[in-house]
């Protein structure tokens, strides 16, 4: 069914517009980027993060959210160095025949997610 991801920025209670994220599959220690790409106006990446059945494997992947780089362009003056700079989501995927997704509620000080539907 695929992954999607949807980050709202809480602090302005607004969707995280301009947002850069990466997606990783992880295997012990190591990790390889499967894409890069700025969350959308909705906060959203348009394209999917991975949607059909020969992208997404059962397996570990991590997203990593450009948190600071984001609430710096917002105009939020942090301190140095940042309380958040990147936040690191690390899941797992057990059964490709289920979406997942993985929102991010977030603000320069505090950030929550949770497997959404």
């Amino acid at each position: 069914m695929g992954l999607s991801t949807h980050v709202l920025d809480t602090m302005h209670g607004t969707p995280a517009r301009g947002m850069k994220v990466a997606l990783y599959t992880t295997q012990g220690d190591q990790a390889q980027l499967v894409k890069s790409f700025v969350l959308n106006q909705d906060g959203r990446n348009p394209d999917g993060l991975l949607y059909d059945a020969a992208s997404l494997q059962a397996g570990t992947y991590r997203l990593v959210f450009d948190v600071a780089g984001y609430f710096k362009a917002q105009g939020v003056v942090l301190p140095e160095p940042a309380f958040l700079n990147q936040v690191t989501l690390d899941f797992g995927v057990a059964d490709t025949s289920q979406h997942y997704h993985v929102p991010l509620l977030v603000s320069p000080w505090s950030y929550s997610t949770y497997r959404g539907s």
